[in-house]
Formats: C-alpha cells, sequence, structure tokens
C-alpha cells in the first residue's frame, strides 16, 4: 500500500540536493484524499521555494475502487513557487519545458546558498552532503 511521501515533506531531504547544486528536484507521491487536497501543492511550492529549483511531483491517477484512492495531480512548480504544470486526478501526460537560467537568475538575486549559517546548524542525516 501507497503511503504518504514523506521525503516531500522533510525541508532538509530536499536541502541536502540543494547545497550539492540540484536544480530539479523530482518526487513520486501518492498523497490520500485526506492529505492531497490540504498538502500536496502546498508542499510542493514550498520545497521549490526553499531550494531555489524546480520540483515536480508525480502520482498515480485516483481509482475510487483501489484500497488505496491517491490524490493525484502530478505537479510541477517553478522556483519562483509558480505552479507551471498539473494534471487532474485522471491518468495523463504532461510535457514542460524547464528554464535553468531562471534557477540560476533566482540563484544569484537571493543568494541563499552562499549566506545559509552552516557553522550554526547541520542536517545530521545529511552533514556529509552540506558545504565546508
Amino acid at each position: 500500500t501507497p503511503t504518504h511521501t514523506h521525503t516531500l515533506s522533510l525541508f532538509s531531504s530536499s536541502r541536502s540536493f540543494f547545497f550539492q547544486g540540484c536544480q530539479v528536484m523530482l518526487y513520486p507521491g501518492a498523497f490520500n484524499m485526506t492529505t492531497g487536497p490540504a498538502h500536496w501543492e502546498l508542499l510542493l511550492r514550498a520545497r521549490a521555494v526553499d531550494n531555489q529549483m524546480y520540483v515536480a511531483a508525480v502520482s498515480p491517477a485516483r481509482d475510487e475502487s483501489a484500497s488505496y484512492v491517491a490524490y493525484g495531480h502530478s505537479t510541477a512548480v517553478n522556483p519562483w513557487g509558480d505552479v507551471v504544470a498539473k494534471l487532474g486526478p485522471e491518468a495523463g501526460l504532461q510535457v514542460l519545458d524547464i528554464d535553468l537560467d531562471q534557477v540560476a537568475s533566482i540563484r544569484q538575486s537571493i543568494p541563499v546558498q552562499t549566506q545559509a549559517r552552516t557553522d550554526l546548524y547541520t542536517l545530521t542525516a545529511t552533514d556529509k552532503l552540506l558545504p565546508k
């Protein structure tokens, strides 16, 4: 049975990839009909803005007859937090052009990566991934 995508919910997991220079993050997910409407898009937008990167999450289509009913709504968000692609609950396909220059521009204008105070805190599970 699919479970809540905890990785999407955790700031620290995506942050370690941000510090490695990741520009696009892709999450598989299967939020249910309780967490999906409340948190799916919110968490995607938060991870995109937090880490100044494109974030996309793919979900199984909704099947009301299944033992686990997924929310669906595969979604892509740009580094500014704008939803740039979104499917409904049904199966579908959408192609999206990703502008990596936008990632670079945002990271240059808001230099979160170079201003991070990693001398004051660490991400315990991913310390080896943080800059020195």
